[in-house]
């Protein structure tokens, strides 16, 4: 059994406008549903990614207002890796980066790939990777002025803190099928390692890097830190059968859930680490058309009656 890499991974903003403006205007990310939280619909739920939507390109938001800042800390999705083509674009994003005003940690190299390392208007940690021109199955947004080449390509990975490594290793290997592919001291932390894990093979994608960091203190979720990291998974039949070997290995799960644009099964590794494990389909054309996506507030079928209620309740982005 496999993982086929990120899905989507979730986060956390206060000010619903201002992430709209910068994702889209500044990252040059598509905005391609406009929807709500479906366990909370007085919050929006915002999708970005690619010109299709295509799964592993997902950047998603929930409008919490009332959320306090993000507490950094271990126990925590502590860092969003974006991919890139080549150190062309690298460049090409760090003076972009510095022409919106946005702090950046220059280019330099991590595990023999150079990155970007920047920040969001709410302090979420962010990183592009250049991808070494891999292949890259969605289809780049051509509607933000970017050239085509330095688009942002989806998800190269994620990194995770954690207080111990063997207990996260246990999970991501012996459970979730994942392998160990380096091991390495942290380059700025002495005493700390970094372990990076692939799934499927591996790539551009497919990562992820656990930092084990026991001497911090605990993270606290708040708006600029991440709710939760999703995987892909091909269809309903793999959907049911990681649910059965989640619940065979002792690992309480919501049980499969419909999200209309996709199904999604839910799962803690620890007490501050959320995984979802989300199907490819049916994606986010199910209710738009591929030249409007995110143009209206889109509302599954079981919350289309309550499209009057849940409007009303919601602030306008723009």
């Amino acid at each position: 059994m496999q993982l086929h890499g990120l899905h989507h991974v979730t986060a956390v903003t206060r000010n619903a406008s201002r992430n709209l403006k910068f994702y889209t205007e500044v990252l040059g990310l598509r905005l391609v549903k406009k929807t709500v939280n479906q366990d909370d619909v007085s919050a929006y739920h915002l999708f970005y990614a690619d010109k299709v939507g295509s799964p592993g390109t997902d950047m998603t938001f929930f409008d919490w207002p009332q959320t306090a800042p993000d507490q950094r800390g271990t126990d925590s999705i502590s860092n969003t890796m974006f991919r890139v083509n080549g150190h062309a674009a690298l460049v090409y994003w760090a003076a972009r980066l510095e022409a919106n005003g946005v702090t950046h940690q220059g280019i330099d190299e991590f595990a023999g790939r150079e990155r970007l390392r920047f920040f969001d208007p709410e302090g979420q940690r962010l990183t592009l990777v250049d991808d070494g021109g891999a292949p890259f199955e969605g289809e780049a947004w051509d509607g933000a002025g970017i050239p085509t080449d330095h688009t942002i390509r989806g998800f190269f990975g994620v990194a995770l803190s954690v207080p111990d490594l063997k207990q996260t290793t246990l999970i991501l290997s012996e459970v979730l099928g994942m392998t160990e592919i380096v091991k390495m001291p942290h380059p700025d932390l002495a005493g700390q390692t970094i372990t990076v894990f692939a799934m499927d093979d591996g790539g551009p994608g497919k990562e992820i890097h656990v930092y084990e960091q026991p001497d911090l203190r605990r993270a606290r979720l708040g708006h600029g830190g991440v709710h939760h990291v999703a995987f892909r998974l091909t269809d309903m039949v793999e959907h049911q059968a990681w649910e059965k070997r989640l619940t065979e290995v002792g690992l309480r799960t919501s049980g499969l859930v419909d999200r209309f644009y996709f199904n999604s099964l839910y799962f803690r590794i620890s007490n501050g680490i959320l995984f979802e494990l989300a199907t490819d389909g049916p994606g986010f054309g199910a209710d738009e058309s591929l030249e409007t996506l995110g143009e209206r507030l889109a509302l599954p079928p079981f919350l289309e009656p309550q499209r009057a209620q849940i409007e009303a309740g919601l602030k306008p982005l723009n």
